[in-house]
């Protein structure tokens, strides 16, 4: 049964796609390849998938098979990873180093020309008219995308741009536009200006909040803080480099708050001059709704959730209290 279930189904050489989504089991697999009439037996392609230990290396993505192909060079194609199309998450809060590496790493892109291209040259994608400066930081949209191998860079931002337009700028324009109105002092006009400016708030939000409900807390002490003219003091401006920089700093040291940056929000008042990351939908939504209060500070507990001051005398007391509870432990 195992010699025939493995042998191809014809000598048909006719393409047939397959598109294989991400998180597929192996039986899913099977049935989609025995709907396509591409293998004999999903209960053999299952057993050998176990047998050979690739039950769990089969790799998402869209790929080109024929009936003329026998089972095992079916499951080697899955396992390598050969396919037409590949899924690529981009997980939220990434920066185009952290984007470009990922499509390097997924053979899709040169890392370095992917973030020349990001960087410094948003003027090629002129038709995205939310789009404001030449620096996408903050606009390629975490989520998950089919690439089609050969795609060229340009045609990959595009995705992520489409897909910014279509759930950010989209159905969120009036909530940008009054928010940049009521708080930036910005006109209907000057919508990708207001709509950059809260894209910089959202990734100080995305890589600062740890836990979803500090997210609207950490956004109103931005909005306050702005509000009273008090410098940011960010801990993950304070390193960010464009097009360098991946994660945040693990320790951020007196002697880093020197560095002399426009990213630095300790050195420097207002707003840095761009995104940081490329913020969530949850992020962006925080800073368009942020909470009810009148925070102005706030310190990380160590399992990276946060606690809220209104004053510096009491930011001090639950700095000094984390302190405390961390050398206990």
């Amino acid at each position: 049964m195992l010699v025939i279930g493995s042998m191809p189904v014809s000598d048909d050489k006719t393409p047939v796609r397959v598109v294989i989504a991400k998180g597929a089991s192996a039986a899913e697999i099977a049935s989609i390849l025995a709907e396509k009439n591409l293998i004999r037996s999903p209960f053999v392609f299952r057993l050998t998938c176990r047998v050979g230990g690739s039950s769990v290396r089969l790799k998402p993505g869209v790929y080109e098979f024929s009936k003329s192909m026998s089972l095992p060079t079916i499951i080697a194609k899955l396992v390598q990873g050969e396919t037409l199309e590949q899924w690529v998450t981009v997980p939220e809060g990434y920066t185009i180093r952290q984007i470009a590496d990922l499509l390097e790493a997924k053979q899709l892109a040169n890392a370095d020309a992917f973030v020349r291209l990001a960087i410094a040259r948003g003027y090629e994608f002129s038709k995205y008219a939310f789009v404001y400066g030449n620096n996408l930081e903050g606009y390629l949209f975490p989520d998950t995308y089919l690439i089609a191998r050969g795609t060229d860079m340009h045609g990959i931002i595009e995705k992520m741009l489409d897909a910014f337009e279509v759930k950010v700028a989209l159905p969120l324009g009036t909530e940008i536009e009054s928010v940049a109105s009521k708080r930036l002092g910005l006109g209907s006009k000057a919508f990708p200006e207001g709509l950059n400016k809260i894209l910089v708030l959202a990734s100080l939000v995305e890589r600062e909040a740890k836990t979803p409900k500090d997210r609207p807390l950490v956004a109103a002490v931005l909005w306050n803080r702005l509000a009273k003219n008090m410098r940011l003091e960010i801990d993950a401006t304070v390193s960010y480099r464009p097009g360098e920089s991946k994660h945040n700093k693990d320790k951020v040291y007196y002697s880093d708050l020197e560095i002399d940056s426009p990213y630095n929000t300790y050195k420097y008042a207002g707003l840095p001059p761009a995104p940081i990351c490329n913020p969530g939908l949850a992020s962006i939504k925080a800073v368009l709704y942020p909470a009810n209060v009148d925070y102005l500070y706030y310190v990380a507990r160590p399992d990276g959730s946060h606690m809220f001051s209104r004053t510096f005398e009491e930011h001090v007391r639950a700095k000094n209290a984390i302190k405390a509870v961390t050398k206990t432990k």
